[in-house]
């Protein structure tokens, strides 16, 4: 809807105007219908008035020096003069200003109407220009983002690809002062921050993050920034002043912002030919964090060549080792034996390596606490299907630091059980126990079988376990249900059969309280 401002000092003109003009079909609608000048002026510092509808002739302030003013607020606003009077001067005056119709009173509504229907014309062509620009204005920075991205692809032959060279210079590429350097700015602790960021969203903290980080660049000769990822930058910073504007970014990151950052540096190259060549160093540099730790600068000079593999044949002793000091729960030792295993691979700089050593750390430990009748799921939680949490992790240090963290976890609980006299009978309770899961199980039963009374054992067991025998036959009902839904081929009803429930409903019910979904929904997400 267009907003309307009407001024007459006339009240009966001003009231038909407001009475008898269809506004809501012309797609208008009045904002401020006034009797002189000053209070239209009024109107105008409160509304975005699109069409002004003014007398001529008006006291104090007439209806030209209104619109005069109206016209220094909104260059495009649309003018319609009423008058009474025929003087030449008024229309001469009135058609210096770009009025857009002079109706003279007594008008006919049919008159101001067709004026209206005019001057709606013009502005509904006059806003699809705007959108038309405002479109085009957005596109660019897409455009010079794919160019730029193209660039550091190494794509385009600048000698040869005449088209580019051009393109390059509408964005003010080809007037950079070489040397350049292509800096990659890495936010770290993604996952992390994602839940911790406070007050604004931490997608719009980057965005704002970004924007800032590339204003500063401009304060050292660049305007050229592109967005690579979510948490990635890459940015054209010219090789004199690079370690002034990178230790700038270090200090607005320091003093407004939760997260960390690493950049990593190219050398300095004098063309854009050359440009993909920076870029790749840059990312080889930034990706070396792994090995460098987080926070820093790190130049692709800098990143050392990984010597050879140490031999690997004494994985399986070390681990050993390992398991033996989780065993006797010596601390120390098995962060000894974890920073000795991390040793062993450290040099060769390779993310997959130090990936598939913690993969194979876990995998290796899931086998040994079978083998003593203990599980890692029960334990502490994990299971191996869920590693790829290892993913999330940006450095050595991080992942090293959640083995030693498990592991101890898992020595304190072994260390616990080992140290209370009935924990064997309590494991042989829940390995009956898991064997019939199919049945009706009662603590009677149990306690039957056990030669206990059922008060005494339900007692024992909560002391034990943490939990009442219900509540474990519970958590141990659902979990073998969370495993038997991955087969396809077994029906809900099925599962249900294999766990100890007869009654669907409340199969489904019990599932949902525990994991938070139906059972249908849970095999859906796999």
């Amino acid at each position: 809807m267009y907003k309307v401002l009407l001024a007459d000092d006339e009240n009966l003109d001003l009231e038909g105007m407001k009475q008898f003009i269809p506004w809501n079909q012309l797609g208008m609608e009045i904002v401020g219908a006034v009797g002189n000048g000053f209070a239209g002026c009024e109107v105008l510092e409160k509304e975005d008035v699109d069409i002004l509808v003014t007398d001529v002739h008006m006291p104090n302030m007439s209806g030209l020096e209104l619109a005069r003013r109206a016209l220094e607020k909104k260059q495009d606003m649309r003018i319609i003069f009423v008058s009474g009077y025929q003087e030449f001067s008024y229309v001469k005056q009135a058609l210096s200003m770009n009025a857009c119709s002079y109706v003279l009173k007594p008008m006919e509504d049919e008159e101001l109407i067709e004026s209206l229907k005019k001057v709606k014309a013009e502005l509904d062509i006059l806003h699809r220009r705007k959108e038309e620009e405002e479109n085009y204005k957005q596109l660019i920075p897409m455009a010079k983002n794919e160019l730029m991205l193209r660039l550091f692809e190494g794509e385009f032959n600048m000698g040869r690809d005449q088209d580019i060279v051009k393109l390059a210079s509408s964005y003010g590429l080809s007037d950079l002062s070489w040397p350049i350097r292509v800096v990659i700015m890495e936010l770290d602790d993604i996952a992390m921050k994602l839940h911790q960021s406070e007050g604004q969203s931490f997608p719009e903290s980057m965005g704002q993050f970004f924007n800032e980080m590339i204003t500063l660049a401009r304060q050292h000769g660049t305007e050229h920034g592109v967005k690579l990822s979510r948490h990635r930058l890459a940015l054209l910073i010219k090789d004199a002043c690079c370690k002034d504007c990178l230790d700038q970014m270090y200090k607005r990151l320091q003093q407004t912002y939760p997260f960390s950052m690493t950049i990593g540096m190219g050398t300095a190259v004098q063309s854009l030919d050359y440009l993909h060549l920076s870029y790749k160093q840059a990312l080889e540099a930034v990706d070396s964090k792994m090995f460098w730790g987080k926070g820093s600068v790190i130049a692709y000079d800098e990143v050392r060549r990984a010597p050879e593999m140490e031999d690997a044949r004494t994985l399986d002793q070390r681990l050993e080792a390992l398991f033996s000091a989780m065993s006797s729960y010596e601390l120390v030792r098995i962060h000894d034996e974890i920073d000795n295993l991390f040793q062993s691979v450290l040099t060769l700089q390779s993310k997959f390596t130090i990936y598939n050593l913690a993969v194979t750390i876990v995998m290796k430990l899931d086998q040994y606490l079978q083998s003593i009748e203990e599980n890692l799921f029960e334990l502490i939680g994990l299971e191996l299907q869920n590693l790829d949490i290892l993913h999330q992790f940006e450095t050595v240090q991080d992942i090293r630091s959640w083995l030693v963290r498990k592991i101890f976890e898992i020595s304190e609980k072994l260390n616990q059980k080992s140290n209370t006299k009935n924990s064997p009978l309590i494991r042989e309770i829940l390995k009956v126990v898991r064997e019939q899961l199919h049945e009706n199980i009662t603590l009677k039963d149990i306690a039957h079988q056990f030669s206990f009374s059922p008060n005494y054992l339900g007692t024992l067991f909560k002391d034990e376990v943490g939990k009442t025998f219900s509540e474990m036959l519970i958590q141990m009902r659902m979990e073998r249900a969370g495993e038997l839904l991955k087969d396809p081929t077994l029906k809900i009803y099925e599962v249900a059969n294999q766990v100890g429930y007869r009654y669907l409903p409340y199969f489904s019910r019990q599932f949902k309280e525990t994991y938070g979904m139906t059972p249908m929904e849970y095999r859906k997400k796999d």
